[in-house]
């Protein structure tokens, strides 16, 4: 069997030395995919060959087919075919009865932050001012004032935050910043600079989810520019709202069990936010590390039984409760109170409310009712449900005509970035499809209004503390 017709140095260099393994001795194609790893893709060609690459673009003139590589998997062409390696208790999806231990949570994210913090390189932190990337600065932050390291190469942290001028992320990370007494470096972009990117974003990010797009763009416009300053290696936030139930969608979830499941997607996450980050930043050379998906905290988070997890107004508990809860040390804060326990603000409504609907209003500039309503027909696979998903699939499918390209994306019915499953939480989120955290009507202070919601829906159609309490 004929393996890889090539490898580009693209591959070779995104792969080998950071979270992936590629070994070829003689005949033998060794590929190891680590949980936390980019989107690989493997395909096959017409001679029988087999391919793999981190990017859908070095295959789609070789490969009849092609799909994303499992991660967690290894693929042996001595044993002729996959099998995972990363065998961890909550990939059965088993419900965990481990109690919370704030210590022992708070200490193994300390460890997977300074972990990562082993460069050469010009480093930082993309600082949004919300709870998980303030967390990771402040950790680093606090571990480059007390190492012999930080002391004789500099103790300052460099950090960077991206937004429309005056959104809620620009404010929440400079209160941040200066707290934290980092090197900050803060960005504006305009809403039509971010259109004029989308063609180059969708080439690069290659997927067209809305959610994806969305923030993918400022992600994309941020690393142009942490690139230009000379920083080669960023640490960032992903996979916390998906162990810990982040996402404002959660405060619907019905019991334990099901709030646990929707926990374990995060077998999916290079799809979709690890996806976004790795091929965001690497589009300009710059590498991006995730502290939160360090293996020995996913397990010590997922293993936590999902009771003190849930999301309880009652006991003073809000949205990833156990993670504030873990950092809030009254004696030697990590962050100032009221941004430990700020409300989630996904990335993409973050950078400006106007930005999410500016992107709606040029769809609709291009995307006709006539066109919406013929979508099924148009796209049969994944068939856009919305005009801004209609625009992002044509230029997807400019770049990527091949059926087994589009195949690479998932699909299904979201709110405030959800599974499809955790949409029945809510009947009113069914009139409310978007992946957008103020979908989650109801939840988000800055709600979408129910009416409007359900009238565009029509439209579519037709064209703090707290215990568990002992029982």
């Amino acid at each position: 069997m004929k393996i890889m017709g090539r490898i580009s140095w693209t591959c070779w260099m995104a792969c080998f030395p950071l979270f992936s393994l590629i070994l070829v001795i003689k005949v033998l194609l060794l590929l190891v995919m680590q949980l936390e790893s980019l989107h690989c893709i493997w395909g096959w060609g017409l001679d029988g060959s087999v391919w793999f690459a981190s990017e859908m673009k070095a295959l789609s003139d070789d490969c009849e087919r092609f799909i994303s590589f499992p991660p967690g998997h290894i693929y042996s062409s001595k044993q002729g075919g996959l099998r995972r390696w990363y065998n961890p208790l909550w990939y059965s999806e088993q419900i965990p009865t481990t109690t919370y231990d704030p210590i022992i949570l708070r200490q193994t994210f300390e460890k997977a932050v300074i972990k990562r913090l082993m460069t050469d390189v010009p480093f930082g932190v993309l600082l949004s001012g919300g709870l998980d990337s303030s967390l990771v600065a402040a950790v680093a932050s606090r571990y480059l004032s007390e190492s012999k390291v930080g002391k004789q190469w500099g103790t300052q942290l460099h950090t960077f935050c991206i937004g429309l001028k005056g959104s809620p992320d620009l404010k929440a990370a400079r209160e941040v910043a200066d707290y934290l007494g980092t090197f900050h470096h803060e960005f504006n972009f305009t809403v039509q600079e971010g259109i004029d990117a989308l063609e180059e974003v969708i080439y690069h990010i290659e997927t067209y989810d809305v959610t994806t797009v969305r923030a993918s763009t400022p992600m994309f416009l941020m690393s142009r520019k942490i690139k230009s300053l000379g920083v080669k290696m960023v640490l960032s936030g992903e996979g916390s709202d998906e162990i810990f139930g982040g996402y404002l969608y959660f405060h619907k979830a019905p019991n334990k069990e099901e709030f646990h499941l929707e926990t374990c997607k995060i077998k999916a996450l290079h799809l979709y936010d690890c996806l976004r980050a790795n091929k965001a930043t690497s589009a300009w050379g710059v590498e991006a590390r995730v502290p939160f998906l360090d293996k020995s905290f996913i397990n010590v988070a997922l293993n936590i039984d999902p009771e003190w997890k849930m999301i309880r107004p009652d006991l003073g508990r809000i949205e990833k409760w156990v993670l504030r809860n873990a950092f809030d040390d009254t004696e030697r804060p990590y962050l100032p109170k009221h941004i430990l326990y700020r409300q989630k603000e996904q990335f993409s409504d973050g950078v400006g409310y106007s930005w999410i609907d500016g992107l709606k209003d040029h769809a609709s500039e291009h995307v006709s009712d006539a066109m919406l309503s013929n979508a099924s027909f148009i796209y049969p696979e994944n068939t856009p449900a919305t005009k801004e998903a209609y625009y992002y699939r044509t230029i997807f499918e400019k770049f990527f005509p091949k059926n087994a390209a589009r195949s690479t994306v998932p699909g299904g019915p979201s709110v405030a970035c959800s599974s499809a499953k955790a949409v029945e939480w809510d009947a009113a989120w069914s009139k409310c499809l978007d992946p957008s955290g103020r979908a989650a009507v109801g939840v988000h202070s800055a709600a979408y209004d129910p009416a409007a919601a359900e009238a565009a829906a029509l439209d579519s159609a037709t064209s703090a503390n707290g215990f568990p309490e002992k029982q």
